[in-house]
């Protein structure tokens, strides 16, 4: 079985000159690299990218509400075409950036907020789907199994990839647990990569958040465990 392990960087540059990011960019598979909205800057992008691509490491377009004083992690009622004309500006800036670095943009997952949002508001669903469609190729969206976000995307004929979170509490119905609310974020190496394992025969990516406590040896944790549960850790094409 083939599974993609993916991180959020390039969010921060404390985090980045602490030597985290870097140490990530050894595990995982793909990194969602923030496009600049919500946190970072092009600065810190080029620096993620060209680290990535020394790696060998896929590079993912990871978008948000422009929102840097709340992380991109407050619902924004942006009109639909406005939200999809911010997403295509931070696509095609990450794209320019990383095929300067000599790579590419292979996907695209939305952050925080949006992230959570287009799993069941259609109207903001379509406004991600339309940015992917002004694309010249549609690149896969990453998103939450069941989410209306996928079912556009597919019914476009747009590649869906359906990932998990390994530090991340879950639902009854499979939503993640606000962050708000206590035990939302995993924090215990045993407990993320047995999530991480549960989650194989359900999805295709599976996700540790840079900023989860400890995320270096959880990422660590969860690539042993997948690799010794018979999973083939791989990116997306680079």
């Amino acid at each position: 079985m083939r599974i993609d392990l993916n991180a959020d960087l390039g969010e921060s540059w404390p985090r980045w000159e602490s030597g985290e990011d870097i140490a990530l960019l050894d595990v995982v598979t793909s990194a969602n690299v923030c496009c600049g909205a919500y946190a970072g800057d092009a600065d810190l992008m080029r620096a993620t990218c060209d680290a990535a691509v020394a790696r060998g490491v896929a590079i993912g377009a990871q978008v948000g509400y422009a929102d840097r004083e709340n992380f991109g992690r407050l619902w924004l009622d942006l009109p639909a075409d406005e939200l999809t004309g911010e997403l295509l500006s931070q696509i095609l800036l990450l794209d320019e950036i990383a095929q300067a670095a000599g790579g590419r943009v292979a996907y695209v997952k939305p952050h925080g907020a949006l992230y959570n949002r287009i799993v069941d508001d259609g109207e903001q669903a379509q406004a991600v789907v339309d940015a992917l469609q002004g694309l010249a190729s549609p690149l896969p969206l990453l998103g939450l199994p069941g989410s209306v976000s996928l079912s556009i995307a597919e019914a476009c004929g747009i590649p869906i990839v359906r990932e998990g979170f390994a530090d991340r509490a879950y639902t009854s119905d499979g939503r993640l647990v606000p962050r708000g609310e206590p035990g939302a974020v995993l924090d215990d190496p045993h407990a993320v990569a047995s999530q991480a394992v549960r989650l194989m025969d359900s999805v295709s990516s599976v996700c540790v958040h840079s900023d989860s406590p400890g995320a270096v040896a959880l990422a660590r944790a969860v690539r042993t465990a997948l690799e010794a549960s018979g999973a083939e850790l791989t990116g997306f094409a680079t």
